[in-house]
């Protein structure tokens, strides 16, 4: 099960009280303050985990909570510091506190990581406290309280380009036949139910990280379907691959299956639909008629200001390599391609 939102308590934990002792020995009788300072309290730590993709363990756990530090000790010993507590979570988190909404945090790197809560200082022992008028001083400070905090945290998929079309217009299938992700695949419209995400090796060292949304439909800018909550994760990607199905037995005549996504993105977010996009017609075989419904399209996109369409098979993998190269051509404009 898919989840990219989630509400959490977090807890770190308070510092140790500092210790209020004495040096004791035989044969000494009056030994000076030797209190220790008592240990620091655990940290509530998230970090971004490539084995993670979704927060729906975080959310199921909604409270975090470390360990206070210990008190200090006598002889000088300092209080042990506690653990931190470590949460994965996965790249692309957002952190927002919950009561105001401005955000705090951007995990946008794998591996990166952020305190969202600060363990306490541990409180000071007598020992500091000695002064030529104050030799055998007893007050010793309290350990610091650990910082709580409410807060919200939203998945934004990482990758540089964002597969998006209607149900069943052919996206899982390409998606898994040029990287290793397992999409799951059927003929039945929302096969696909939460983002996907496939890393593409081209020639030359090179590599290309695809997402896959949940299929749009008509009014998905206003809530309807399932696509509408993940549109969020288009705003990472750097570059869009709409999907149209040209095959003559498709459902959706193909022009108006673009107009329906086109005019969807540019209720979203102009900035989404101004950005770079290859429009592909997909199921598209030589024999069978398709040929002449992707003309029609191309005609369609081109006259809205894009890049010819180009025509793909998935299952065939006609059309499929000049494809990547042309993305990565739109991800990566200003690099040569390594011969």
């Amino acid at each position: 099960m898919f989840r990219d939102e989630a509400l959490i308590e977090v807890a770190a934990g308070s510092g140790g009280d500092g210790m209020a002792s004495f040096h004791r020995e035989k044969y000494v009788q009056k030994g000076g303050p030797d209190g220790g300072d008592g240990g620091r309290g655990g940290d509530i730590v998230l970090v971004a985990s490539e084995s993670v993709h979704s927060l729906l363990r975080v959310a199921r756990a909604h409270r975090y909570v470390a360990k206070n530090g210990r008190p200090g000790g006598t002889n000088q010993r300092s209080g042990r510091s506690a653990d931190h507590v470590r949460i994965e979570v996965p790249p692309g988190t957002q952190v927002f506190d919950a009561e105001h909404g401005n955000m705090l945090f951007d995990l946008d790197q794998k591996s990166s990581e952020v305190v969202i809560a600060r363990g306490g200082k541990g409180g000071l022992g007598n020992q500091h406290f000695a002064t030529s008028t104050s030799q055998a001083p007893t007050k010793a400070y309290p350990g610091k309280l650990g910082e709580r905090r409410s807060l919200r945290l939203e998945l934004k998929v990482i990758a540089e380009v964002g597969l998006l079309g209607l149900p069943n217009a052919g996206k899982s299938t390409f998606l898994s036949k040029v990287s290793a992700a397992q999409p799951k695949i059927a003929s039945y419209p929302f096969t696909t139910l939460a983002p996907q995400v496939g890393m593409v090796s081209l020639p030359g060292f090179r590599s290309l990280l695809l997402a896959d949304l949940p299929g749009l439909i008509e009014g998905a800018s206003e809530g309807h379907g399932l696509g509408h909550a993940f549109l969020k994760h288009l705003e990472r990607c750097s570059v869009l691959l709409q999907f149209v199905d040209v095959n003559p037995e498709a459902v959706d005549d193909p022009v108006e299956a673009f107009q329906v996504l086109d005019n969807e993105l540019k209720r979203v977010s102009q900035d989404l639909h101004s950005r770079p996009r290859l429009v592909v017609g997909t199921k598209h075989f030589e024999d069978d008629g398709s040929a002449d419904r992707l003309e029609v399209l191309n005609q369609a996109v081109q006259a809205a200001g894009h890049s010819p369409v180009v025509g793909i098979s998935s299952v065939l993998g006609e059309g499929v390599q000049a494809l990547l190269e042309q993305l990565w051509k739109l991800v990566h404009p200003s690099d040569s391609i390594p011969v």
